[in-house]
């Protein structure tokens, strides 16, 4: 029985029984793959303005009003 502080084992043979050699080998490549790069982060540029807000083309809603459809096809 191990220890209860113990840490759980990095590697698992699951299937075989491979050579103390073969597990070497498999640790030192694992060892020498180099780490994953860091993500960029993103520029924070200005933001735009009102012209190219794309929330400008949208249409105020519509009110439910006698005569209401009327309004539904004339522009804003």
């Amino acid at each position: 029985m191990t220890a209860p502080d113990a840490a759980p084992p990095v590697l698992t043979v699951v299937r075989g029984a491979p050579s103390d050699d073969e597990v070497a080998a498999l640790v030192a490549a694992l060892a020498a793959r180099p780490a994953p790069a860091p993500a960029a982060p993103r520029p924070r540029g200005p933001r735009p303005g009102g012209w190219s807000d794309p929330a400008r083309a949208l249409r105020a809603p519509l009110r439910a009003a006698p005569g209401g459809w009327v309004g539904s096809a004339r522009p804003s």
